[in-house]
């Protein structure tokens, strides 16, 4: 089975940098997917694509080294052996409140005897390797994201579950479980205190912990204090932080 890049990272004690996909677009997918990053994701849950789009995308991932990540719009079985089946190497699955919630989607990466997922890797099998089914199981990276009240209060549970890779902290509906305005990059003493909570309680349970970021400054702080991925950029970020950028030096060169 080819091997995931990520868990290769992981175990030489690298940082993997993860691009994101909020735009439900082939070309777009293939463009980010040459730029560089370890990892980019396909977004389910607040991106603009559908389970229709994920092939195609995957696929137009695959002509690169590029990790095909999906996160999925809930904890969902049937979605998440969707996202499987077509290829993606690792999901995020976000919301995850208590260890029963984060057991149910590790048991839905997992074939039998230590899961539950179907098999009928349609995509997934060509993209892996003529072996996928006997190795999946070792390959495939499953994140549970920490953002809720209840995720916190059980934050040490959900760490410890059997066969979970890692956690992944969504900054926004975090600030919300804290009491906070949501925003991305959140400097609140608060807010970078209980990231630093989450990230110490997923090392000491033995898995990895990922910061999702907006801007390279705060993301180089997270690899700086010990996370293991960093969500660095987004499709629509760059668009609309290039075209800003234009438009500012076109008006300042132009008055």
């Amino acid at each position: 089975m080819r091997p995931n890049k990520i868990k290769q990272m992981w175990r030489d004690k690298k940082c993997v940098t993860l691009g994101w996909l909020s735009v439900a677009n082939t070309f777009t997918a293939e463009v980010m997917a040459r730029q560089g990053f370890d990892a980019l994701c396909v977004d389910l849950q607040h991106g603009l694509s559908e389970m229709s789009d994920v092939g195609p995308m995957l696929a137009a991932i695959s002509q690169t080294d590029t990790v095909p990540v999906v996160r999925v719009a809930w904890n969902d079985p049937p979605a998440i052996m969707k996202a499987l089946d077509l290829g993606a190497y690792a999901v995020i699955v976000p919301l995850v409140n208590n260890a029963e919630e984060a057991a149910k989607a590790v048991a839905a990466c997992r074939y039998p005897p230590v899961g539950m997922r179907s098999n009928g890797p349609v995509r997934a099998a060509h993209y892996g390797g003529s072996d996928y089914v006997a190795k999946a199981n070792d390959e495939i990276v499953v994140m549970a994201m920490i953002e809720t009240k209840e995720g916190l209060t059980n934050l040490d549970a959900i760490c410890a579950t059997p066969g979970l890779d890692a956690v992944y902290i969504g900054p926004a509906d975090l600030s919300f479980a804290l009491g906070l305005p949501p925003r991305g990059d959140n400097p609140d003493p608060l807010h970078m205190a209980t990231c630093d909570k989450i990230r110490a309680a997923a090392h000491k349970a033995g898995i990895k912990c990922v910061m999702h970021c907006a801007s390279a400054s705060f993301a180089a702080g997270a690899v700086k204090r010990g996370f293991d991925m960093v969500m660095l950029t987004a499709d629509v970020a760059c668009m609309v932080a290039g075209a800003r950028q234009q438009l500012e030096e076109l008006k300042a060169k132009s008055a």
